[in-house]
């Protein structure tokens, strides 16, 4: 939800997300509702058909960069999309974004970039006078901020839990969980574990 906020997504933008995992789906759910075009990137075939009903007006498989750029290209009538969520953590999406933006859009990272250095190309970057947004806190007031605007989405009905939720597991199971998480099987965006009484 914070990252949501500080997207400052606005009716009639067009919006790419990138990355159709969880995270990806609650963006999309999002900037559907409040009346933006998104178009959802994402490798897997699953997610593409999640974000479909999560509100993507259109889906573009994350696999060749040129037919990416190409078809986003098609997509914008050659504009690039107002802002561009990075919602996955890796090297070639964020590269991929700064590519998808419109001139004076926004870049917003929303994927966790934890695993090394990241180089991005900021002549690319500059010379279309992006505003690029790290939209990751460290606020523990913001933290409960979000998660009670998540509630409250939630209960109005801007995302549903029962599409993103795929997977349940047993307290027994939890092997098999963090297995299914790292490596993510065909239909799985987001397990839970329950832990029976």
């Amino acid at each position: 939800m914070n990252v949501f906020r500080r997207s400052a997504i606005e009716p009639g933008q067009t919006v790419a997300v990138i990355g159709a995992g969880f995270l990806g789906a609650i963006f999309i759910s999002l900037a559907a509702a409040r009346g933006a075009r998104v178009i959802a990137l994402s490798r897997r075939g699953y997610a593409l058909e999640s974000a479909r009903r999560c509100g993507a007006s259109e889906t573009v498989p994350l696999d060749d960069r040129q037919k990416v750029l190409d078809r986003v290209r098609e997509l914008t009538a050659g504009k690039g999309c107002d802002r561009v969520i990075e919602a996955t953590g890796y090297q070639w999406p964020l590269d991929v974004a700064g590519e998808l933006v419109r001139e004076r859009g926004k870049i917003v990272i929303a994927g966790f970039h934890q695993d090394g250095m990241r180089q991005v190309n900021v002549q690319l970057w500059n010379w279309k006078g992006v505003d690029v947004i790290n939209a990751h806190e460290r606020d523990p007031k913001v933290y409960l901020e979000g998660m009670l605007a998540g509630i409250e989405a939630v209960d109005a009905g801007l995302f549903a839990l029962d599409e993103l939720i795929t997977h349940t597991y047993a307290l027994e199971q939890l092997g098999e969980a963090y297995r299914a998480l790292d490596q993510r099987p065909d239909g799985f965006l987001k397990g839970i574990i329950r832990i029976d009484h």
